[in-house]
């Protein structure tokens, strides 16, 4: 199905009056080349012919799985793909996705793809609103897809409001992403902490918090695949490190404030992840605390505060990021924080948002930088929000 050596993008198109835009997708793709295999609903199908995509990707349009390609050749497509985007993606299909229904040729298609996965929604406001679809968002969006949120504006029902496709351009750049990261990094070396710590009560009990490393370790993966020698200092996690440079792993705050000095001279940019416990106590008992009718009281003293720290020492080529998992106004936190700790940029989530987050695969972010310039993103793939806030590094240092 490929051409020689051109990488492979499946293009499924659903039945909404969005998909015209969907053939200017197919003539990006195809300008940039690509190779597309285009799969229409029979409902997308009605709106437009399978002939315009035919001739724009040089290839016939699959609409039926039972054609005279049989279902194995569909397959053997699947294996070749480098990408499967589907734009626009409709109530109806989403649903389906999410339920695991395979009942036409692009549900199948979708259902058998391994390589990355990009739904583009396009709908009506109150269909996109509706607490069931965003629910089957959130499951699409656990299970491996890259859910590119409708934008809001005139609707061709009339309304207006969220559930505009997103324009061609964006949708290209997205995928682009994805399939071609920017080596922004080249002959960069990333630092980036990620992970809990934990302080010790006794020899089985400890302090910690709840979270999981999966945000440090998406900004690793993706500052690698963007050409940077990363350095990963990472605390307890119950997930594998990601391919790095060097990677390291401790426990404590004090064993990754150490781990993080030991470093960072040799680093261009800090990014500052993990989640380090704020108190340690003061006293750590030897053996097991026995269980006992008496009170205990623990007493807590203050960690050494490694982001001020390095605020401190860093140089005027050092790019230093900081994190602020905040509840109530987080934004002035954030702004606190940004100036108290000398940063050039802070991300801000609210953690009392139990669905994002902590121990979760999406996150929501507000980002502010030295200048004040404040960006909130949607909710997002803690992958995606790594690329994002990779790209606003890279911007802000004249890499891009």
């Amino acid at each position: 199905m490929s051409s020689g050596n051109k990488k492979l993008v499946l293009l499924g198109v659903s039945g909404g009056i969005a998909l015209y835009k969907s053939l200017e997708i197919l003539r990006e793709f195809t300008k940039k080349g690509f190779d597309v295999q285009v799969v229409m609903t029979s409902n997308a199908a009605k709106f437009v012919t399978p002939l315009s995509f035919s001739a724009l990707s040089g290839h016939s349009v699959i609409t039926d799985i039972f054609s005279s390609e049989s279902g194995i050749q569909h397959i053997e497509i699947v294996k070749k793909s480098s990408l499967f985007l589907c734009a626009p993606a409709t109530a109806n299909l989403a649903g389906k996705l999410a339920s695991g229904i395979a009942d036409d040729a692009l549900t199948t298609i979708a259902l058998a793809c391994t390589c990355p996965k990009v739904l583009v929604p396009a709908m009506n406001t109150n269909m996109w609103l509706n607490p069931i679809v965003q629910k089957n968002m959130e499951i699409l969006s656990k299970s491996g897809y890259e859910v590119l949120p409708p934008v809001s504006g005139s609707l061709a029902c009339g309304e207006s409001g969220p559930g505009r496709m997103e324009e061609p351009e964006n949708i290209i750049s997205f995928c682009l992403d994805l399939l071609t990261p920017a080596k922004f990094f080249s002959g960069k070396t990333i630092l980036i902490t990620a992970g809990r710590t934990e302080e010790m009560i006794d020899s089985v009990r400890y302090i910690s918090n709840r979270s999981s490393g999966k945000m440090g370790f998406a900004i690793a993966r993706q500052a690698k695949a963007m050409g940077a020698r990363v350095i990963l200092i990472y605390g307890r996690t119950s997930l594998p490190p990601p391919n790095v440079d060097i990677g390291i792993s401790v426990v404590s705050a004090e064993e990754m404030r150490n781990a993080v000095l030991n470093n960072f001279k040799n680093a261009d940019i800090i990014i500052k992840s993990a989640a380090v416990s704020d108190y340690r106590p003061e006293n750590v008992y030897s053996g097991k605390i026995k269980k006992t009718d008496e009170k205990i009281n623990l007493a807590l003293i203050r960690n050494p505060d490694i982001l001020k720290e390095l605020g401190r020492i860093k140089n005027n080529s050092q790019y230093l990021t900081g994190f602020a998992a905040e509840t109530g106004d987080i934004l002035n936190s954030a702004k606190l924080k940004l100036k108290d700790k000398k940063l050039d940029l802070i991300i801000a989530n609210d953690i009392s948002q139990k669905s994002i987050g902590f121990d979760s695969d999406e996150n929501k972010i507000t980002w502010i930088d030295k200048n004040n310039n404040i960006k909130s993103l949607p909710v997002l793939s803690k992958d995606r929000v790594a690329q994002e806030i990779l790209k606003k590094i890279a911007k802000d240092l004249e890499l891009h």
